[in-house]
């Protein structure tokens, strides 16, 4: 009984220095200590010691050393996430205590694909820090979304632009993916001569790239179903009711397919902008710096 006591007593004692996790992080994320070392301002020697004492610390080894390169092992990799999650607490938690209060209301547009995939998390971890700010979420074409930020009815707004549009003067691009014909797997839409596809309404960049593609290209097609929400066109392509222009990470079901067949078009790339409203806030800056930050992480 003694001895696991002294047992657990001992593992509570060994803290996770957050320096040493920037490091841990910085390294699997470059891939190499020196352009690590460049990144957290040490020198790869010095981060060879922390990685010694952390892989000590813990009694695992984390990397494999390659020739021109280290590799996570497999507690390296689970590290990780847990070392994602300690640096952006504590960053957070310093952020309550130093930064000024924030309060009011911030009202943020967005189209909900956009706001499905990158709000939740954000939303939690800035109410976390900021308690006294309320955030209202306003969703709907880019068209609509900016018409609403002309009438400062929105703070500020996340828009869906194509490649064409990307030197646009009102905002700036946060996240760039590439937009795919998706299909039902196995299914016969894609088949058809005059090709069934599923769009958006006007004015969404999916909707302009597909059609564009598609003239160019001279394919025969129809418009068989229209949405203002990106559910609506993956219910249509489910259903194998059409074929649908999706950002490849919307194509994430087992069910659809990306379609690379030389007789479809390839489409551009479709963007993400950040656009303000001319009176955001202070809080609704500091909430559109956590966006930004969200995109970055996803890219990393």
């Amino acid at each position: 009984m003694t001895g696991l006591a002294g047992q657990t007593s001992g593992a509570t004692e060994r803290l996770l220095d957050t320096e040493v996790l920037r490091s841990f992080v910085a390294i699997a994320e470059h891939g190499s200590f020196t352009r690590a070392a460049k990144a957290v301002f040490r020198t790869p020697s010095a981060l060879s010691m922390q990685i010694k004492g952390l892989e000590a610390t813990l009694d695992k080894r984390l990397f494999v050393r390659e020739a021109r390169r280290v590799q996570l092992t497999e507690h390296g990799e689970l590290l990780l996430r847990y070392a994602r999650q300690l640096l952006a607490l504590n960053a957070e938690a310093v952020a309550c205590f130093l930064a000024p209060a924030l309060d009011g209301t911030v009202r943020v547009g967005t189209p909900d694909d956009v706001g499905g995939r990158i709000l939740p998390r954000v939303l939690a971890a800035f109410a976390r820090s900021n308690p006294a700010v309320q955030v209202d979420v306003v969703t709907g074409t880019s068209r609509v979304i900016l018409e609403r930020l002309d009438a400062e009815q929105i703070d500020f707004a996340l828009v869906t632009v194509g490649s064409r549009e990307v030197d646009i003067e009102r905002g700036e691009i946060v996240h760039t993916e590439p937009l795919v014909w998706a299909a039902r797997r196995g299914g016969s839409a894609k088949l058809r001569e005059q090709l069934p596809v599923a769009l958006a309404e006007p004015g969404c960049a999916w909707r302009a790239s597909a059609i564009d593609a598609l003239d160019r290209a001279g394919r025969s097609y129809r418009v068989a179903y229209s949405s203002d929400h990106s559910a609506g066109q993956r219910a249509a392509v489910l259903a194998d009711l059409a074929i649908a222009p999706l950002p490849r990470p919307l194509v994430d079901s087992a069910e659809l397919e990306v379609l690379d067949e030389p007789q479809l078009p390839p489409l551009i790339d479709t963007h993400t902008a950040l656009v303000f409203g001319s009176h955001c806030s202070d809080a609704g800056k500091a909430l559109a710096q956590h966006v930004v930050d969200a995109f970055r992480a996803l890219r990393s």
